[in-house]
């Protein structure tokens, strides 16, 4: 519910200019990926953005989390506690979607898709 009075408050008009960042199952721990749009994945926090916005055409810097060996639902997989070595990674992981950001800023998406998407 947040997104929507934030977009109008700060009056963004171009909802690419937006940067939405959030978990993804369907990326391995530690890779990142940039996109525009695109589907949701049964992803709670996307459907919710997506749903005050009424649009889906919002910046998003995936990060990955993978996914459990076990099969727990993916909300209570994202919600637990991760391991040391997980929580390394995610820390490193995490300051490359700042870098990632600052660069969208300064550089437009494309160059920052070509940059900060290669494996």
């Amino acid at each position: 519910r947040a997104v929507a009075p934030l977009v109008r408050r700060f009056r963004i008009r171009d909802l690419s200019s937006l940067v939405v960042v959030h978990d993804e199952l369907d990326l391995p721990v530690g890779r990142l990926k940039i996109k525009t749009g695109g589907g949701i994945a049964g992803h709670k926090g996307l459907q919710s953005v997506r749903a005050h916005l009424r649009s889906d055409s919002f910046t998003r810097v995936r990060i990955g989390v993978g996914r459990p060996d076990i099969t727990p639902k993916g909300g209570d997989y994202v919600l637990k506690r991760p391991g040391r070595a997980e929580r390394d990674e995610l820390e490193a992981i995490v300051q490359r979607a700042a870098d990632a950001i600052e660069h969208f800023l300064d550089h437009g998406l494309e160059p920052t898709m070509n940059r900060f998407n290669a494996p």
